[in-house]
């Protein structure tokens, strides 16, 4: 009888139950919320539903030394996990992004690449305030990346600068990400008139095949040159866009960006929800670095609007300030935004074309923002 107690009082060591802690419940409760924005709310469903359930798993209570858990070696959460750690999957989530993006509303109104670029001015403004809060020059700047609302290159970033934050960083970026219409629209609205708003613009002239196939490669070369610490982030996004358009490696570009950036996806997604483990991520940094993301995104978000009215007072061809939004990475959620807002004042409006500008501009100055970064912190 004795030995059937100890067996069981055994087994009863090695259950969740028995290891659970508050922090667990905690974290699987947020696991299980972020499911379900991502299900009922269509909030970045394919990133947010990965990453939810990535939290639940990384948060089953369990015996130290099973060697199951996403933080110990040879494991195979641990083995998938390296892709994160390591930056293995960043590029190829920007190869499969540079498969699937159509570059002509940009090179046919390269005016447009400056609001990309002002809308930078969050992730550097974020920089400041986190060293202003304590932070390291390094995980300042991982920090700062938030702002230019792009995953990817948030996790890229801080694998090399500030790996002991990628998990609350990674989560923080994805969410503000899935956001971006409930943080963004407020600040468009604040910081624009109703003149300013109705404003229309001509539809983006018609770009050629051969405009097409040269800007990957000029675009890389100029980048490249520029910021060389940015080369697997662009290298790949470029690379990407050149197999779309150059009509010979259609095969190649629906890889790319079709299966691959899929199953990449899934598995940023359940790693880097399962890294946020109790013990390592409820901390006050993560809390602050949560703080610190979303303030990051208003700028990088106010920045570009308050440019494009920066650049009205300059110029016959009046832009509509509210594309300004779009200078941050989320394609195309922020250059949608862009076309909801610009309707709800004028019903006949379309920005969503003249926003994709931009849009895609942001996905090229976060790389290049990330390479300067890892230039001078690295």
């Amino acid at each position: 009888m004795g030995e059937i107690f100890d067996s069981l009082q055994q087994f009863w060591q090695f259950t969740g139950f028995a290891n659970c802690g508050w922090g667990n419940l905690a974290m699987i409760l947020i696991g299980i919320a972020f499911i379900t924005m991502g299900i009922v709310k269509e909030w970045e469903p394919l990133l947010l539903v990965p990453i939810g359930f990535g939290m639940i798993i990384g948060n089953i209570p369990m015996f130290p030394g099973l060697n199951i858990g996403i933080y110990e070696d040879g494991s195979v959460l641990n083995t998938l996990y390296q892709g994160v750690k390591q930056g293995w999957y960043p590029p190829l989530i920007f190869l499969g992004i540079g498969a699937m993006t159509d570059f002509s509303a940009l090179i046919s109104q390269p005016r447009l690449i400056l609001i990309g670029a002002a809308a930078q001015m969050g992730i550097f403004g974020a920089y400041l305030l986190a060293l202003a809060f304590g932070f390291t020059p390094n995980e300042a700047g991982a920090i700062g990346i938030i702002g230019g609302a792009d995953g990817p290159t948030a996790i890229f970033l801080s694998s090399k600068l500030a790996p002991d934050l990628m998990g609350a960083i990674a989560v923080s970026a994805y969410s503000y990400m899935a956001l971006v219409p409930v943080i963004q629209r407020p600040i468009m609205l604040l910081l624009t008139t109703k003149k300013e708003r109705l404003i229309e613009m001509p539809k983006p002239r018609q770009v050629s095949q051969k405009e097409k196939i040269i800007f990957p490669i000029v675009g890389f070369l100029m980048t490249a040159f520029i910021v060389p610490s940015g080369l697997p982030l662009l290298g790949m996004l470029f690379f990407g866009n050149l197999l779309k358009e150059s009509g010979v490696t259609k095969r190649l570009a629906n890889t790319a960006s079709g299966p691959m950036i899929d199953v990449v996806t899934t598995l940023i997604g359940v790693t880097v929800g399962a890294s946020t483990q109790a013990d390592k991520f409820l901390t006050g940094k993560s809390l602050l670095i949560f703080g610190l993301g979303l303030l990051s995104f208003v700028i990088a978000t106010a920045s570009g609007v308050l440019f494009v009215k920066l650049i009205n007072l300059f110029t016959k061809n009046k832009i509509n300030p509210l594309i300004g939004n779009a200078g941050v990475s989320a394609v195309p959620d922020s250059a949608r935004v862009s076309e909801v807002v610009g309707r709800e004042s004028n019903p006949s409006n379309h920005l969503l074309m003249n926003a994709m500008a931009p849009n895609v501009a942001g996905v090229i100055g976060s790389a290049v923002a990330a390479g300067i970064l890892l230039g001078f912190l690295g």
